[in-house]
């Protein structure tokens, strides 16, 4: 009895410690420098949203420019949301990071071209479908005993293969370079992916935490060097300008685009989650029903603000996932400062230009390592899952699997289905979660007491 109470007390410290390290608070320059390393991993995602709707609806430059100075600001509100909260407003309180989501940009595209509602359609369905998905989250919440391991560590394998041809791309140049795929991307996205390893491998401390950062410095030299970098639109930006809600009129509220938004907001909620699941894993401390629906209800209030100050739907970003479990640093004050850096450049629009001149190429490399992380995360919780008495999970990880890397791999493949369900067969983390969830639920049943208590909710099935 005492080997075993000295094992528990053993554990307990552990997750004590742990929690610690979630809690801690860092000196002020190495939580600047942790923080400004997830801003500028974010960074190329966060303004990639604004300039792709700016630009498809052919605003000005000076709007487009807007647009992203209140979409910073916006991220930065919603990241000290979920990471310090307020209230009953309190976030999940992990190092989490808060942006637009990508998954809202072609039903976006579709709401703005319409003559009729335009930019103004988009911020009022975004705001709607804010407060629909919010009103929802506690029903969300109820789901997690659909969740045992060997479900999370299918979803959460999903995002690091979604994630990772974001990554690809950076490293060719971006999706749109006339240039993709040139060798001097290349090769300069692999110089940095091993500058990162050599300062993971063999430096110390505090400069093996910012190994990321010291990379993508780095490569950012060398882009300079090459004649790649350009401050374009600098001398124009001005070093202050407020952020105003309602900047581009009242939101128009058109009931098939609130529709349409919701449903996107519905993908994200299972992407957060999985992410949410993720991050618990990583940090050791493992979220809870009560841990997700605090952050997803910090995701519905992000859209509405994101609505409200000219900005689009929120979600937690799955890069910066990565980067915690590169970095190994679990604080969530770090992503509190990252919250401040990106309210200083939301409403600094020279800083903002600086950041944004770094090439993605440059951030290739950096990609290629944080999202294999989270792609390492989801093989790792496999690895839980029982295969010795319960055959039946090599089935649930294969097909799903199989069928969440369908819209990677073949882009066309849904390309004959009706235009309304296009959001949802686009979504390879969304196609593998409800593939998980339904076969789990044929071979293995419905066990909500097994998942209270932590346990992996799995039938234990013979082998035949």
């Amino acid at each position: 009895m005492s080997v075993i109470n000295a094992q528990q007390s053993d554990g307990e410290a552990r997750r004590t410690q742990k929690t610690d390290n979630v809690e801690r608070m860092l000196p002020v320059g190495q939580l600047f420098t942790l923080g400004l390393q997830h801003v500028l991993v974010m960074y190329a995602g966060a303004v990639a949203v604004p300039l792709v709707i700016g630009g498809s609806l052919g605003l000005p430059k000076e709007q487009i420019a807007f647009l992203i100075s209140s979409d910073l600001f916006c991220c930065g509100v919603v990241t000290l949301l979920q990471c310090l909260g307020i209230g009953r407003f309190a976030g999940i309180r992990l190092p989490v990071i808060m942006s637009v989501t990508f998954a809202a940009v072609t039903p976006m595209l579709a709401i703005g071209a319409n003559p009729e509602i335009g930019l103004t359609g988009i911020f009022g369905a975004t705001i709607a479908s804010g407060i629909i998905a919010t009103l929802l989250v506690p029903l969300i919440g109820r789901l997690m005993p659909l969740f045992p391991t060997v479900v999370t560590g299918v979803v959460i394998t999903s995002i690091g293969i979604s994630i990772m041809q974001v990554g690809i791309d950076w490293a060719a140049g971006g999706k749109g370079n006339p240039d993709y795929g040139h060798p001097l991307y290349l090769i300069t996205s692999f110089l940095v992916l091993t500058f990162i390893l050599l300062v993971t491998r063999f430096a110390k401390g505090f400069l093996s935490n910012v190994s990321v950062l010291l990379g993508i410095i780095f490569g950012f030299v060398l882009a300079f060097f090459m004649g790649k970098v350009s401050f374009a639109g600098l001398s124009e930006a001005a070093w202050f300008a407020p952020i105003k809600p309602f900047a581009f009129g009242w939101p128009t509220f058109e009931p098939i685009s609130v529709l349409t938004l919701t449903v996107v907001m519905l993908i994200t909620f299972i992407e957060s989650m999985g992410m949410f699941l993720a991050l618990g894993d990583i940090v050791g401390r493992p979220a809870k029903q009560e841990d997700i629906v605090r952050g997803l209800r910090v995701d519905g209030i992000g859209t509405i603000i994101g609505g409200m100050f000219n900005s689009f739907p929120h979600t937690s970003f799955s890069q910066n996932v990565g980067l915690v479990s590169v970095t190994g640093v679990s604080s969530r004050w770090v992503c509190v400062m990252s919250g401040g850096i990106l309210l200083v450049f939301g409403l600094v629009p020279k800083m903002a230009v600086v950041v944004a001149s770094i090439p993605q190429f440059v951030l290739g490399g950096a990609g290629i390592v944080m999202f294999g992380m989270v792609l390492a995360t989801g093989i790792r919780i496999l690895s839980r899952a029982n295969y010795s008495t319960n055959r039946y999970n090599l089935y649930i990880v294969a097909i799903s699997l199989g069928v969440g890397m369908i819209p990677t791999v073949s882009g066309q493949f849904f390309q004959q289905m009706p235009e309304v369900f296009q959001p949802l067969l686009h979504s390879g983390i969304l196609l593998a979660t409800v593939s998980a969830v339904t076969l789990n639920l044929y071979f293995n049943g419905y066990h909500p007491e097994k998942a209270k208590d932590g346990e992996e909710g799995e039938a234990e099935q013979a082998t035949g």
